[in-house]
């Protein structure tokens, strides 16, 4: 198994910041629009993006929350082991709200179409936009797209890609792993 560094601590603070100034440039001061991080994983984006839209550019009306969209999967009774959910917490509606989906690697789309259908538990959103750390091309199953992106990755089937966060593994950083 190999392991190329695909984005170190700085870059992957570089884009953190560019993404959050992409946010702010479409959603001004976030008075409608809500950030959702999808657990597992993009809570750790959403986290982060969020610390930096209220303490680097003042964002203090900031609404965010994690979903679960683990019973929503179209692949859940698929493999054979034991399925451990994740917890929601959204204590806002999204009724008419613009939503951004956070997520730290965009594979097959599979995902997203899940979250789509979890959020509707939460009312009916006017817009949903996707962000993405990482955008695998040429994996994907459903036709679903980022609207906000950190890099653009060209892996193949045998390849992955794992992203670190500073919370979870002691370290920002996103590896390109070959098995």
């Amino acid at each position: 198994m190999s392991q190329k560094v695909l984005l170190n601590a700085t870059e992957v603070n570089i884009i953190l910041h560019r993404l959050a100034c992409q946010l702010i440039e479409n959603h001004n001061n976030f008075s409608n629009t809500v950030l959702i991080g999808i657990q597992p994983r993009g809570k750790y984006l959403a986290n982060r993006l969020a610390s930096i839209l209220k303490e680097d550019y003042s964002i203090s009306d900031l609404k965010l929350g994690h979903l679960d969209i683990t019973f929503f999967r179209d692949d859940f009774r698929r493999t054979g082991k034991t399925v451990e959910a994740n917890q929601t917490k959204i204590d806002f509606l999204v009724e008419d709200k613009n939503v951004v989906f956070i997520d730290d690697v965009l594979y097959t789309g599979r995902s997203i179409n899940a979250a789509l259908t979890a959020i509707q538990s939460f009312g009916r959103p006017r817009e949903v936009e996707l962000l993405t750390l990482i955008d695998r091309r040429f994996s994907r199953h459903l036709p679903i797209q980022p609207n906000y992106k950190g890099r653009q990755v060209d892996a193949i089937n045998n390849e992955k890609v794992k992203v670190h966060w500073l919370e979870n593994e002691d370290e920002d950083a996103v590896y390109l792993v070959t098995s």
